[in-house]
């Protein structure tokens, strides 16, 4: 049995280490020569390749199950549409016939929603941000090719964890938070995220679709005056982010995931079922940190 991983990042780093302690061999797609020295000293398979450019992709393995978690580096130059569209199509094409399960971890960024509207698996999907429109086109030429029939999609809510509490920084430092104080946040902490992915490889039934959230969608002000609260800090602070910016996009979206069907059919056991209980095990594993600094 072997694993593939495409995007051996935040998300798809720590399902890799999953699946290797539990005596996979793990595959592990990485553009970076030096990472890939890494990546073996650690126990992976190394691969170095560029899901752009398919020359690279020519030594796939035939593996029974792949991650396609890959994220958007803006320092590559290339357009999100390049990565994630023209990407995973390029990589289809290059797997093996015999592939296994592909989970494609896509994001609640396809919907659209402004209205503080809930939303599952058959809400309409008319993203207004780029993100949201590549990962839609991706879902979209993923169920068209042949693999697609082997595919279970994953449409992340809002990841966070250690080292990815946004505006954590501007709380401490009583700046203000450029950011609209209302609309809702859908989050998933990046264990549970983990772990879904993982229970989706073992009982999804193919091909399938989920959103994954913790199920409870928080407003930002909300959230983040918890999180001032458990960083003793000032209660926070807003300010209208600029009006081209990725934040002002974000700010326009607001929506409520429902993550019904998930628990239905994969049965987890969150960690952090809302982010109180996430945010509040962050900070206190941090403060140890930061006292022996």
């Amino acid at each position: 049995m072997s694993k593939l991983v495409f995007g051996c990042g935040y998300l798809g780093r720590r399902v890799a280490e999953s699946w290797s302690a539990a005596g996979e061999e793990v595959f592990v797609v990485t553009r970076s020569s030096e990472r890939a020295r890494g990546f073996e000293k650690e126990g992976y398979q190394p691969i170095v390749a560029d899901v752009t450019r398919g020359a690279s992709l020519t030594q796939l393995p035939s593996a029974d199950t792949v991650l396609y978690s890959i994220g958007f580096d803006r320092s590559a130059g290339l357009s999100m549409h390049d990565v994630f569209v023209a990407g995973l199509k390029t990589v289809l094409d290059a797997l093996p016939a015999e592939t296994g399960k592909f989970i494609y971890v896509s994001s609640t960024g396809v919907y659209g929603q402004t209205k503080g509207e809930w939303v599952d698996e058959d809400s309409p999907c008319q993203p207004e941000r780029e993100g949201g429109r590549a990962c839609l086109q991706a879902e979209q030429a993923l169920a068209a090719h042949a693999l697609g029939s082997h595919a279970v999609v994953l449409r992340m809510a809002g990841l966070y964890g250690p080292g990815r509490i946004p505006n954590a920084a501007a709380i401490r430092q009583n700046e203000p938070i450029a950011s609209a104080e209302r609309g809702f946040l859908n989050l998933i902490h990046v264990e549970d995220a983990a772990a879904l992915v993982i229970a989706a490889a073992e009982r999804a039934t193919p091909p399938r679709m989920f959103v994954v959230s913790d199920g409870c969608p928080v407003e930002r002000r909300e959230y983040f005056a918890e999180l001032a609260r458990l960083l003793n800090a000032d209660p926070p602070r807003f300010s209208p982010p600029a009006a081209d910016s990725p934040a002002a996009a974000r700010s326009a979206s607001d929506k409520r995931v429902k993550n019904a069907l998930l628990l239905a059919e994969l049965r987890p056991h969150l960690r952090y079922p809302s982010y109180r209980e996430g945010l509040r095990a962050i900070v206190a594993a941090e403060a140890p940190q930061e006292a022996n600094d």
